[in-house]
C-alpha cells in the first residue's frame, strides 16, 4: 500500500525511506516530562526505534504514518509513535511544523476511518500540512494478497503519492 505511495514519489525525484514500527517492542508514552526538561529531542526511554524516527521525521521533508486497523483504532505501535513522538516534537518547538504530512490505514471493514483520524490528529497537533487523495487514504486489506485487488484503494494511494509529489515541489519553490 505505501509502496504504491512511494513509487509515485520516488518517479518525481523525492527521495523515500521505510521504517518499519510494527512488531518492535515499542512503549508508549508515560508523560513524565523528561523531553520537556530535557528540550533535546529525544524521549527518556531510549531501548526502542522512538527516537530514531523523531530524528528521521525532523530530518524529512514529509512524513507518512500508515497503520493497520485491529480493533477499530491504529496499532499500539502506532499509537506509542504517535504519542512519543508528539511529546518529545511539541516540547521542543515543533520542529516538523509546516511539514507535509499523510497517514494510510489497512482495514478489513470498520474502523478505518478512526485510524486515519488518529494519525491526523497527530499531524494536525504538530503544525504540519496534511495531504489527502480522491478519497480517505484506506485500503481493504485483511488478509496478504488483499491489497492487490482493492482497485480503488491502489488509485487512491497513487493520487495520495501524485499530490504529496505536488505539494513538497510546491514547497521547495520558496
Amino acid at each position: 500500500m505505501i509502496l504504491d505511495v512511494f513509487k509515485v514519489l520516488n518517479a518525481e525525484g523525492i527521495e523515500t525511506e521505510l521504517v518499519q514500527v510494527g512488531g518492535s517492542d515499542i512503549h508508549g508514552c508515560r508523560a513524565c516530562g523528561s523531553c520537556r526538561k530535557t528540550k533535546n529531542l529525544r524521549c527518556i526511554m531510549d531501548d526502542d526505534i522512538i527516537n530514531s524516527c523523531v530524528k528521521k521525521m525532523v530530518e524529512a521533508d514529509g512524513i507518512i504514518i500508515g497503520s493497520p486497523t485491529y480493533f477499530s483504532d491504529v496499532n499500539t505501535e502506532a499509537k506509542a509513535l504517535i504519542d512519543r513522538a508528539g511529546y518529545v516534537l511539541k516540547s521542543n518547538g515543533a520542529p516538523v511544523k509546516r511539514k507535509v504530512g499523510a497517514a494510510v490505514v489497512a482495514v478489513r471493514r470498520a474502523g478505518g476511518i478512526h485510524s486515519f483520524d488518529t494519525i491526523n490528529h497527530f499531524f494536525t497537533i504538530s503544525e504540519m500540512i496534511t495531504v489527502g487523495s480522491s478519497y480517505w487514504n484506506v485500503s481493504i486489506a485483511q488478509a496478504e494478497g488483499d491489497y492487490e485487488k482493492d482497485e480503488e484503494g491502489i488509485r487512491t494511494m497513487k493520487t495520495l503519492g501524485e499530490n504529496m509529489a505536488w505539494l513538497l515541489k510546491k514547497l521547495k519553490e520558496d
